[in-house]
């Protein structure tokens, strides 16, 4: 009986290790958007529980935010608000709702930035702003600025400037 629940549990065991996958850069814009298509992906790219997994020999690529331009230009960009989620392994900042003092006090924004991708292009950020008018304590409205709202577009400018000079400094100081 011991003998059986030692096996059972390294063969439990062989099989949990042996689904964990390697770690490789994903390019979210060709990621599938549903989980049912996600699903359909693995096994179609045979991740997931299997034996022939095992044998495979992985290389794994670290990246870390500070090597990142995109990622520490837009810290420095929004350094003013103050932030609510900050991931970087998700690929998301997402801010808390900030109110200008100089200007109406019934009005405050919320940002939401998603990196699709690490390449310093217009296309991998994606830029939510919620606009809240509160014109009394308790009612309150909230919407969605436009993609290419003013306040999208300069902030898209900003971050892109700003991660162009990092990645220019970065390749100057490796010469």
């Amino acid at each position: 009986m011991q003998k059986f629940l030692i096996f059972t549990l390294i063969f439990s065991l062989f099989f949990t290790l042996n689904s964990c996958g390697g770690f490789k850069k994903v390019d979210q814009r060709e990621r599938p958007s549903t989980p049912e298509e996600r699903r359909r992906q693995a096994v179609d790219e045979g991740r997931g529980l299997g034996i022939g997994n095992i044998m495979k020999r992985r290389s794994t690529t670290y990246e870390f935010s500070t090597s990142n331009p995109m990622w520490r230009a837009t810290l420095d960009t929004l350094e003013f608000l103050p932030l609510n989620t900050v991931d970087y392994s998700g690929g998301t900042i997402v801010s808390d709702w900030y109110t200008d003092g100089s200007s109406n006090n019934n009005e405050s924004i919320k940002i939401t930035i998603r990196f699709l991708s690490n390449e310093i292009r217009s296309d991998s950020l994606k830029i939510i702003t919620h606009k809240k008018i509160c014109p009394s304590q308790s009612s309150c409205r909230t919407s969605v600025l436009s993609p290419n709202s003013k306040v999208n577009s300069e902030l898209r400018t900003v971050i892109l400037k700003k991660a162009a000079l990092l990645e220019k400094e970065t390749k100057n100081k490796k010469k």
